[in-house]
């Protein structure tokens, strides 16, 4: 049953950015209803998570819930290279000696519900199994939605503010043709999950390791869960679907597993338990990130790549600023487009600095050879792989990068590893 009140401010979608932009709604004593389509638990990629998720997650409450949780602690990345080569740890609590550089691998079916269950106790009335159908404006103001219940039963519900949050199936976006694919990040995914694959013990137990495949032309993600390793494969969409002689999705997985040294000891001995998924040319942005009545956060802003595992971290940033703007302009009375809208200039510089450090990875960039040349530089490396994306101390590392790829480009300092 919809509340007799219409709520100040509608979301869509019930995933991370989603249940933390209403639940810091809610924290303020306004309204917020939230429509999720489907029912939770549900599977969703996206799985490790970087240690700046610490101070959403301490805005929302959540974090004696974390702490309690069985997730696998990670406390570094790892890079490997193409020739099977482990790159010194990054561990994130020698650069920075907090409780915040301790963090977790999650699998998103609990997390995700963990969250929308933080944002029912914190006030917010949550629908899930409920469609929107459709977004209602008064002229280019957003004025509420249209939704479907499970039955089929539709009804309209109207709200100060309407917050897109459902992720790559956004509405605005479509509605609005915002939607610009990345000209560059041109990538797809290949993934399954594996029980019995190599672990390793200590603080490198929860490690993220990011394996390079010979020739350069993709890397696989190594991610270890309860009970399980999710292991997947990235590359350009056009090498990893279409330029094959086969579309069998096992054929193409093992055909890329041939190519990474680092990772075919690890499963080896393993045994796959779940089947194998693939997601396509998903790197995209909107043109904005609000309008008039509306907002958009997360996915339904935009996704920039799986490489560092930005993806938790932008949804949940997105979607703390974006309820600081929302209750600031509700207790203003002012719902427009740049009151709604004012935190994206900041936080597309945070995106873009992350943006950066991917596409230096593609075009060949070595930690290890950056390090070696700028050692006093790995702590303002390893706070980007943080997380740490809205300083302006990280843009100290963009001119040694620029240096290191003339030298390389005028053949000064040697491409392979």
């Amino acid at each position: 049953m919809i509340q007799s009140a219409n709520p100040h401010v509608i979301v869509i979608g019930g995933g991370p950015s989603g249940s933390t932009v209403s639940t810091l709604i809610a924290q303020k004593g306004y309204r917020v209803t939230l429509f999720e389509r489907e029912k939770f638990p549900r599977y969703h990629i996206g799985e490790s998570l970087i240690p700046e998720t610490f101070w959403v997650f301490e805005r929302l409450n959540m974090l004696p819930k974390m702490r309690a949780s069985d997730f696998i602690h990670k406390h570094s990345v790892q890079f490997v290279t193409s020739k099977g080569k482990l790159s010194e740890p990054f561990y994130f609590h020698d650069n920075k000696p907090h409780e915040c550089s301790q963090t977790w691998q999650v699998e998103r079916q609990q997390f995700d519900v963990m969250m929308l269950d933080n944002a029912r106790e914190h006030g917010v009335e949550v629908h899930e199994e409920t469609r929107v159908v459709d977004i209602l404006f008064d002229c280019k103001r957003a004025v509420g939605v249209k939704i479907m219940d499970k039955n089929g039963t539709e009804r309209v519900v109207h709200a100060d503010v309407v917050v897109d949050a459902a992720g790559q199936s956004c509405l605005i976006q479509d509605r609005f043709g915002l939607r610009e694919w990345d000209p560059v990040l041109k990538k797809a995914a290949l993934w399954t999950y594996w029980e019995d694959a190599y672990r390793d013990t200590g603080r490198d137990e929860g490690a993220t390791i990011v394996m390079q495949t010979e020739g350069k032309q993709g890397w696989f993600w190594y991610i270890p869960l309860r009970g399980k390793m999710s292991v997947g494969v990235v590359a350009p969409y056009d090498y990893l679907f279409v330029n094959r002689a086969t579309k069998d999705l096992e054929k193409i997985y093992f055909e890329e597993v041939a190519k990474c040294p680092g990772l075919v000891p690890r499963i080896e001995n393993a045994k796959r338990i779940a089947p194998y998924r693939a997601a396509k040319e998903y790197s995209y942005r909107s043109k904005e990130v609000a309008g008039d009545g509306w907002v958009l956060v997360g996915d339904a802003f935009g996704f920039l790549d799986p490489l560092y595992s930005s993806g938790v971290l932008l949804a949940l940033t997105s979607g703390a600023r974006a309820a600081d703007a929302i209750c600031e302009g509700l207790e203003k009375g002012d719902t427009s487009a740049a009151q709604l809208g004012k935190w994206g200039p900041e936080f597309i510089q945070g995106m873009d600095r992350m943006r950066r450090l991917v596409c230096e990875y593609y075009d060949g960039f070595s930690f290890g050879r950056f390090v070696k040349r700028n050692p006093h530089l790995k702590g303002h490396l390893t706070d980007l792989l943080i997380g740490d994306l809205f300083t302006d101390k990280v843009d100290d590392v963009v001119a040694p990068m620029d240096e290191l790829r003339a030298e390389m480009s005028a053949g000064k300092v040697p491409t392979g590893e």
